[in-house]
């Protein structure tokens, strides 16, 4: 009897801990299977002026982004020192994302980085400087450009293999 309301107990706060955590991970996300609103719909993490990125990801609005949209954004406002003063995430069209870098915000002592991304929910990071304060777009592929088969990978993985460990 003891050892069944200690397996309650811990089979408890193992659900509990998994329920409350403060450590989702935002990257493997995957929305619910539901039906599109239009052809090559997505969603964007979405907030206005959270506190923080992750209070922002977590609390994030769930809906489809509208059709004149097609690019997800992220505005970082932060002081000198790095600290977030404000995160806003949302859907956006092609013409807001020429806003992508950083800049001088209000006073010279706050920077806003802005960037854009094409993809569902790829707006999880924060930009914090040039580097990924970027206009990220999907490359298209070109019908010329060589390409590097899975196959081809696993006929020289066992050729490889093969020399390496004759039979």
């Amino acid at each position: 009897m003891a050892t069944d309301l200690a397996l309650v107990t811990v089979l408890t706060q193992l659900l509990l801990d998994m329920v409350m955590s403060d450590n989702i991970d935002f990257y493997n996300l995957m929305p619910a299977v539901e039906t599109t609103p239009y052809p090559e719909s997505f969603k964007c993490f979405t907030c206005d002026q959270a506190t923080d990125n992750y209070s922002c990801n977590r609390w994030a609005e769930d809906v489809w982004c509208p059709q004149n949209t097609q690019y997800c954004m992220t505005i970082h406002r932060f002081n000198h020192n790095g600290k977030t003063k404000s995160v806003t995430k949302r859907c956006a069209a092609h013409e807001e994302c020429r806003l992508a870098g950083c800049r001088h915000h209000k006073n010279p002592h706050h920077l806003e980085c802005v960037s854009c991304c094409e993809g569902m929910v790829c707006n999880v990071d924060l930009p914090t400087n040039h580097t990924n304060a970027v206009f990220a777009q999907r490359r298209t592929h070109s019908s010329a450009a060589p390409t590097f088969k899975t196959r081809d990978t696993v006929f020289l993985l066992i050729t490889v293999l093969t020399g390496l460990f004759p039979l």
